[in-house]
């Protein structure tokens, strides 16, 4: 089969032609219908996001068709369309050990371990494929899925289950009023989608792509947008100015950034007793003071990746239409020019999403 190779860091991605995978104990072979390729995919295969096995088959996430299981797998059958996001963890409740499989990505406290460095090496058939083997752990049955008329959309799946898991740990209610820090991301765009459909009163879209903001503010009347300046004072005034006030909820969906100041200034903007939640991938340290932070009764939170119930919790809500995929421009891919599709991803920003269709 036709697969996008990540033989070293060294040596780029290449497209090669590998051995189809074989069933085995845990996990489950799918020939994949959609994966999204991330923005940043060509910062990470040049080793700007962190340390990754290789050789390995590329690629996370994405949307399949199982053709065939392990004998002890029971959670997924054949014939089934799946959502896979190619979170792996080792079960332990005390001390969770967690991956992305075919990517970077340690939970936790980000240390690889003698586990973390077990699970990559056992698994290294991503999705950027025509076919992959994944552990049936991280595999989630759609049902009615097989009547979606897009799967190039539904790649999308896998980012707006990591945007539910972050709206989700925020408390967001009906009515109340959110900052998303970093809305002209992807990510950052998935959590003003679920944020919308969650019932949130005002939706500030605050980001740095003129373009993305535009669009997003055309998805609802409770979208406003605040362009991202980089000083922490006014981009804060300018928030508050766009909420009539203070924000109960904050995303921060920001990818790298110089400073953290983007991400301050939403801070700025929190009201008493209100909930910050950071789910994106700033480098900076951040300097909240422990007084502020106290007596205003703040809540701070990570939130990586999400559960299985909050990924089918999600699924529910696109079938049912209360996330509107046809809010995303799509941009479909083959595996035949790896280079191109990198170039292609790199370009697009918040809902323009480029997907690999094997």
């Amino acid at each position: 089969m036709k697969a996008w190779v990540l033989g070293s860091l060294d040596q780029g991605l290449r497209l090669e032609e590998v051995p189809d995978p074989r069933p085995r104990s845990g996990g489950a072979v799918l020939r994949m219908l959609a994966v999204q390729v991330p923005a940043y995919t060509r910062v990470l295969v040049a080793g700007g996001r962190g340390g990754i096995a290789t050789p390995t088959v590329l690629g996370v996430g994405g949307i399949g068709v199982v053709e065939a299981v392990g004998d002890d797998v029971h959670t997924v059958r054949p014939g089934e369309v799946v959502m896979t996001g190619g979170f792996l963890t080792s079960g332990r409740v005390a001390e969770p050990e967690e991956v992305l499989l075919g990517w970077t990505g340690i939970g936790g406290r980000g240390r690889s371990t003698a586990t973390t460095d077990a699970m990559r090496r056992t698994w290294r058939t991503g999705t950027f494929a025509e076919r992959a083997l994944m552990p049936a752990s991280t595999l989630l049955a759609l049902p009615g899925a097989e009547h979606h008329p897009d799967p190039a959309r539904l790649a999308f799946l896998p980012w707006l289950t990591i945007a539910a898991g972050a709206v989700e740990r925020s408390g967001l209610g009906p009515g109340d009023r959110v900052v998303v820090s970093g809305a002209t991301g992807q990510l950052g765009g998935a959590t003003v989608l679920l944020a919308l459909a969650r019932g949130a009163g005002r939706v500030v879209a605050y980001g740095r792509s003129t373009a993305s903001l535009e669009r997003l503010a055309a998805l609802d009347q409770r979208v406003l947008t605040v362009p991202a300046t980089g000083d922490r004072a006014t981009d804060a005034a300018a928030l508050t100015r766009a909420l009539d006030g203070d924000a109960d909820v904050v995303v921060d969906a920001l990818g790298p950034a110089p400073t953290s100041d983007l991400t301050m200034a939403a801070y700025d903007v929190l009201r008493t007793d209100a909930t910050m939640v950071l789910v994106g991938g700033v480098r900076q340290d951040l300097s909240i003071p422990y007084g502020d932070l106290m007596h205003r009764r703040l809540t701070l939170r990570g939130s990586w990746m999400a559960s299985n119930e909050t990924a089918y919790a999600t699924w529910r809500q696109v079938e049912a239409g209360l996330v509107d995929l046809d809010a995303l421009a799509v941009t479909t891919v083959g595996l035949d020019d790896p280079d191109d599709a990198l170039a292609r991803a790199e370009a697009v920003r918040g809902l323009e999403i480029v997907t690999l269709v094997p």
